[in-house]
């Protein structure tokens, strides 16, 4: 069936100099865009790219029933690039897009449950492509041949080597994130799922008021709904002066925003726990956070920060709209230090985003695993989870694998159920696999760091749960740093979390050979300093 209203071709011609020949090389489809959620369904769009000195009115854009002639000619710009959108819904098509649109001569309609789409230059196809029934709101990607939310990024992985970075774990250190936010000078930029705690509150008011640019970024529509915490906490901000904007509506490019991150002047925390007293405040989750100010991670997080800000799914508080729905829980309680913050090296580290490179990253990761996996999370979406079946295979080639879940009450009966079937695995295939439900024992009050150490020496920390919808739908952010002094640290944790469910303290011989370790690391140039 054909949509009922015009269609909207959007030409982006992206001008590569040196890359093929102008009298050989012809423009190709990327992008097809045949099902929108806005109303009427109008806004559809086709995407193409074209060589340098390509002249666009010599093609036409053709579906099964007509075909519409492109008759603008595409201007260069600094970067040697340049976009040009044409829709006979131009102002439909640039409420989705942002681009700058250019209205079509002629109309052209695009079926949802999918056609054949071709490119024709002196009536030969120069490209075709073909595709099956549209999602309502995604694209169609050529290349990957794959179907996409509208607006979703579609980033590399960014590395950089070296350097050191700050590992702290929750509730040890619940002033680290407090302090990290107090010693901005030019601006601030936080990302999260929610926010709800007065020190972080406070801390980003005063920050504002002494001439720091503060933006902050979070999802509207938390599950369960907003708490009335939240958002009297961002009620403040905003009466404040601070720029709040939210992300939500039938545009939204992720089914949440769940990242916890924030930069400050040249550094960035990353972290696997909330804004809220729960969870950076340190009065309830384990949790493991890293401070770096590798000026790659750095520019690669406020990259993204930019990506997810700015786009037609993003809104400001101040003109959201507003439901609260639940209350949260309170969280009150002291625990004791076990593990001090601690500045260690790092080989490599890279940031890691869902849906664009985590999931793959991740898997290969496991699966290149030799020696031993360690994984802590929340609980594990389903027995057939690829990270999770993947582990599953390297325990087969003898891989040790550790798996550590939460036993809090909203989690538990669905993880001994799963630990029970992965018991069961183990036993009759003779896997060098366990399982454990965390009893922290005082130590903290419940599991929701998202963790994974690789051979100890691999080492991931970040937002994403171990369910599809979080790798594939979510927006999600990590860092996975490679470094023995690095992996020690957490491993460190590890081990304390995992020996509580018997109540054992931490193996006497592991501590000696983290600390071994350092000394070899300092030894080595290579500094590691436990601070306060």
């Amino acid at each position: 069936m054909h949509s009922a209203v015009y269609a909207t071709a959007i030409l982006c011609v992206c001008l590569f100099a040196g890359i093929g020949s102008p009298q050989t090389a012809e423009p190709e489809i990327v992008e097809i865009y045949p099902n929108p959620v806005t109303p009427g369904d109008s806004g559809e769009f086709v995407r193409i790219t074209a060589p340098e000195g390509t002249n666009i009115s010599a093609y036409r854009l053709a579906d099964e029933q007509a075909s519409v002639r492109l008759s603008a000619r595409p201007s260069t710009t600094a970067t040697n690039r340049s976009y040009l959108t044409f829709s006979t819904a131009a102002n439909r098509t640039q409420s989705v897009t942002k681009h700058n649109v250019v209205s079509l001569p002629e109309r052209i309609q695009l079926a949802n449950n999918g056609e054949r789409v071709q490119l024709l230059r002196n009536g030969t196809v120069v490209d075709e492509v073909r595709y099956g029934r549209a999602p309502e709101g995604e694209r169609y990607n050529t290349t990957s041949e794959t179907w996409e939310a509208l607006g979703r990024t579609d980033q590399p992985i960014v590395t950089q080597t070296g350097e050191d970075i700050e590992a702290f774990v929750l509730p040890d250190e619940p002033a680290r994130a407090v302090h990290f936010l107090s010693n901005a000078t030019e601006r601030i930029l936080l990302a999260g799922y929610t926010i709800s705690s007065d020190d972080y509150i406070d801390e980003l008011i005063e920050a504002h008021n002494r001439g720091v640019t503060v933006t902050v970024l979070l999802e509207a529509s938390p599950v369960g709904g907003l708490s009335s915490q939240s958002a009297s906490a961002l009620d403040r901000l905003t009466r404040s002066g601070i720029d709040v904007q939210v992300i939500s509506g039938e545009l939204a490019r992720y089914r949440y925003h769940h990242p916890k991150y924030a930069i400050v002047d040249d550094r960035a925390l990353v972290t696997t726990e909330n804004w809220k007293r729960s969870g950076l405040g340190g009065e309830s989750s384990r949790g493991w956070g890293v401070i770096t100010d590798q000026q790659h991670i750095v520019t690669g997080l406020a990259e993204t920060f930019q990506a997810d800000s700015s786009w037609v799914d993003t809104q400001s508080w101040l003109n959201s709209e507003k439901q609260t729905v639940t209350e949260e829980e309170p969280a009150d309680k002291q625990f004791p230090q076990q593990f001090e913050a601690a500045s260690l090296p790092v080989d490599r580290t890279h940031l890691l985003l869902a849906p664009d490179n985590l999931e793959a990253t991740l898997t290969e990761t496991i699966r290149n695993a030799e020696e031993s996996i360690d994984i802590m999370q929340v609980q594990i979406g389903s027995r057939g989870f690829p990270l999770l079946t993947t582990a599953i295979d390297a325990a087969k080639r003898g891989v040790e694998v550790r798996i550590l879940l939460s036993g809090a009450w909203y989690a538990e009966e669905e993880n001994r159920q799963l630990k029970r079937w992965l018991d069961k695995q183990a036993a009759s295939k003779d896997l060098s696999l366990s399982v454990r439900i965390a009893e922290p024992d005082g130590q903290f009050e419940k599991i929701h760091a998202k963790g994974l150490i690789v051979d100890g020496n691999k080492t991931f920390v970040g937002s994403a749960n171990w369910n599809n919808n979080s790798v594939r739908e979510n927006r999600e952010v990590g860092l996975l740093l490679e470094g023995q002094a690095v992996g020690d640290y957490f491993q460190t944790v590890f081990e304390s979390d995992w020996s509580s469910d018997e109540g054992t303290d931490v193996p006497v011989g592991y501590i000696l050979a983290c600390l071994v370790g350092a000394i070899i690391a300092v030894i080595a140039g290579q500094k590691i300093r436990f601070e306060e």
